[in-house]
């Protein structure tokens, strides 16, 4: 019984920074978890967290996401996490080595870009390793979403004749 539990909570919990995508063009993805307490991993099991302002940063050979919100557990007590502090993530030596590489040309930073519950119920973080965009690629990224969105309209109607 635990395990569809377990499989429910996993599929449920999807929380994205937006704005990532709108200012930032992805270059890599990496998937890392997350050292979290009990109460934090609770708040993130309800839904209540978000990703809004955070970054991550490379610090002594370890990878940080500061400022990462996660609301203070409800039935917690005084053992309650403090709400925005800096978690670290756990990657492989060889993937902070890359990332810290990549992050040293001008431009290029670590944005966290999901937060999910992976099928074995652990927390993990999806990041980026991004480069920011001109206001001119944004206004590019927006037309070609909206003709997308058009062209995919278009085939409606003429799949629904």
């Amino acid at each position: 019984m635990a395990k569809k539990n377990t499989a429910l909570t996993a599929s449920r919990i999807n929380i994205k920074n937006r704005r990532a995508e709108h200012d930032y063009l992805i270059i890599d993805t990496y998937t890392a978890g997350i050292v979290l307490t009990g109460t934090e991993i609770k708040s993130i099991r309800t839904g209540k967290a978000s990703l809004v302002d955070t970054f991550c940063y490379i610090r002594e050979g370890e990878v940080w996401v500061k400022n990462m919100y996660i609301a203070e557990y409800f039935y917690g007590t005084y053992n309650n996490h403090a709400v925005r502090r800096d978690r670290k993530l756990l990657l492989n030596r060889a993937e902070i080595r890359a990332l810290g590489r990549d992050t040293l040309n001008p431009g290029f930073t670590i944005v966290p870009l999901h937060l999910f519950i992976d099928e074995n119920g652990r927390a993990k973080l999806k990041i980026g390793l991004c480069r920011g965009k001109k206001e001119y690629d944004k206004r590019q990224t927006l037309k070609e979403k909206q003709d997308r969105r058009e062209m995919d309209r278009i085939y409606k109607a003429v799949k629904a004749r």
